[in-house]
């Protein structure tokens, strides 16, 4: 601020934004503590000041360029002061307030409050009353050809995890899922520290993994089991609770899962967690249990069951079926990780509701919580060596926000209108199937070495094949689809444009791009053309600026010249939005 004078407790004063100067302006002095000016809401109407709190920044039009202020993201009015000195502080007088922080604790879930679920108590017990019945699948370990017993002196543990493993070992003989046991196999333990605070013990069956002839059983590819969700709008959840335990070990097969600690050798009787067939040989067993209802209101994926339903009442009867094979099957469910007659869902790292699925917002919590490089090493590790300033940091958030705000794929609805687009470019294919403007699916790859050879139309001609491969998909609801190619011609006669009346009433405009980079960066050429004198305006830009860089960029240099046209002829370049 650049003082001029002062009258009657008033001050005339020019602000300097980016030894930019503005209109002189009356201020009132008055005592403001930290802040050094208050602009009022006249002034920022006068002067069409945009306030952008998320950025916290001020945009403010000024001739033919637009004034950005910035907030001092690093001053805070939060001071911390010595006990001593509040204590100073208290004897002279000054207020002292005392604030107490406290959680609000949610309302813990009960088993009582949820319909259908509150008459099987059964199927939700506190922990595994024990060791499970004989069942009609047991996890059998094959070993390959000649293999010899593996034993491994015990891993050094700390004075807490020594005791954990005391405690744990207790419960589990306990409960007779293992048994003291000599044997010439022998893995070591291991702790992993959970989110909680407590310890899960694991064993390392890394040498007998190694030795054990691989179950091929297939796990369910996620996008089959999303295909199944077609007009639902109810859901639940039910996670077994320590789901491998619920299954046993064939007798023969028991001393093999002996493992080693201080207190002695130990075998289990169910099945261990780090067994290398564990996760099959239980999707196995949960498929032939929920056999004949799978795909028409249940999915499984290990361990989770989820049930679908169109609407509250039909919910209710298939909980209620599950619920009952659970129960007839002694199978065991964890209330607390349990979620019922839901709206919407998180299963299998995607939130699930009627409008179809999205990405689970907390598993880009990072990416939206990332900062901007602030240090040469944090820069060159997020783009290599490179400048940053505003343009950059620009990008940098709008690329933030794009990866943030993935989009929701939707579920097909009946068999009609399914439109299939693909593109290819230097680096790879891509494809996408849509139904009435609604993403399906999309797919994309890189080229393989020898692709990379390939001439522009044998690209093209090597992404429709890709692209037809998703409409394979489409196979199962026997749906035709619609092949929509990059530079198809239109489907219809075309118009002759009027004559223009008057010059610059009507344009037309075009980039011309891949051409050598400028020191300042610009790389395409916008050119913009008076249809009726032929003469033409060559603005220089990058191809990546934005929508609105192009719309200020016109309005600047274009609008202001020769007013606003009538229409605009264009291609249907990717900076704008078209349909013919």
């Amino acid at each position: 601020m650049e003082r001029l004078g002062t009258k009657q407790g008033t001050a005339r004063k020019r602000m300097l934004l980016r030894e930019q100067i503005l209109n002189p302006f009356r201020l009132v002095m008055i005592v403001l503590g930290t802040f050094n000016v208050i602009i009022g809401m006249d002034w920022l109407v006068k002067h069409d000041a945009i306030i952008i709190c998320e950025e916290k920044v001020v945009r403010i039009p000024y001739e033919n360029k637009t004034v950005i202020v910035e907030s001092n993201k690093g001053m805070s009015r939060l001071k911390v002061i010595s006990c001593i000195k509040a204590h100073k502080y208290s004897k002279r007088g000054c207020h002292l307030f005392l604030a107490h922080v406290t959680e609000k604790k949610l309302k813990e879930k009960r088993l009582e409050d949820v319909p259908v679920i509150r008459d099987f108590p059964e199927v939700f017990p506190d922990d595994l009353p024990g060791p499970p019945p004989p069942r009609q699948v047991d996890i059998r370990i094959d070993l390959v050809p000649r293999a010899a017993p593996v034993a491994r002196a015990p891993y050094r543990l700390a004075p807490s995890e020594m005791r954990e493993l005391s405690i744990q070992l207790h419960e589990l003989l306990e409960k007779g899922f293992i048994h003291p046991r000599s044997s010439q196999w022998g893995a070591p333990v291991l702790f992993v520290k959970k989110k909680d605070g407590s310890f899960r013990m694991y064993i390392d069956y890394r040498e007998l993994s190694n030795l054990t002839v691989k179950n091929r059983y297939p796990l369910p590819r996620i996008e089959d089991l999303f295909d199944q969700f077609q007009c639902s709008s109810v859901y639940s959840k039910i996670d077994m609770q320590l789901g491998y335990h619920q299954l046993r070990i064939k007798e023969e097969d028991i001393p093999i899962t002996t493992f080693r600690t201080r207190y002695g050798y130990f075998e289990f009787q169910v099945m261990s967690f780090r067994l290398t067939n564990v996760p099959a040989v239980f999707m196995d067993f949960m498929n032939r249990v929920c056999k004949p209802y799978l795909d028409k209101f249940v999915i499984v994926f290990i361990d989770d069951i989820l049930v679908y339903s169109k609407d509250e009442e039909d919910h209710g009867k298939h909980l209620k079926i599950i619920l009952e094979l659970l129960k007839k099957e002694r199978l065991y469910a964890k209330f607390l990780k349990c979620d019922f007659r839901l709206d919407s869902i998180k299963f299998l790292g995607y939130v699930i509701d009627r409008n179809g699925f999205h990405v689970d917002p907390a598993k880009i919590e990072a990416i939206r919580n990332w900062a901007a490089p602030t240090t040469p090493m944090e820069m060159r590790q997020f783009l290599g060596l490179a400048e940053w300033g505003k343009e950059e940091e620009e990008d940098f958030q709008t690329l933030k926000q794009n990866l943030c705000s993935a989009l929701i794929l939707a579920l097909p609805e009946g068999m009609e209108d399914f439109v299939l687009y693909y593109d290819a470019s230097l680096k790879g294919y891509g494809a996408m199937l849509m139904q009435r403007e609604k993403v399906i699916t999309y797919a994309s790859r890189q080229l393989k070495t020898h692709e990379e050879n390939y001439t522009t139309h044998d690209l093209e001609l090597e992404a429709v094949v890709f692209a037809l491969r998703i409409k394979q998909d489409l196979s199962r609801f026997k749906a035709p689809a619609k092949v929509k190619a990059e530079h198809q011609k239109l489907s219809r006669l075309l118009q002759q444009p009027e004559i223009p009346v008057w010059k610059w009433e009507r344009i037309t405009m075009d980039f011309v791009s891949g051409l050598p980079r400028t020191p300042s960066g610009y790389d395409t050429i916008w050119v913009i053309v008076d249809r009726l004198t032929k003469s033409a305006h060559f603005l220089p830009i990058k191809k990546t600026n934005s929508i609105e860089k192009l719309a200020q960029l016109y309005l600047n240099e274009i609008a202001c010249r020769h007013g606003v046209p009538i229409s605009i002829i264009l291609d249907q370049d990717s900076h704008f939005t078209s349909r013919f």
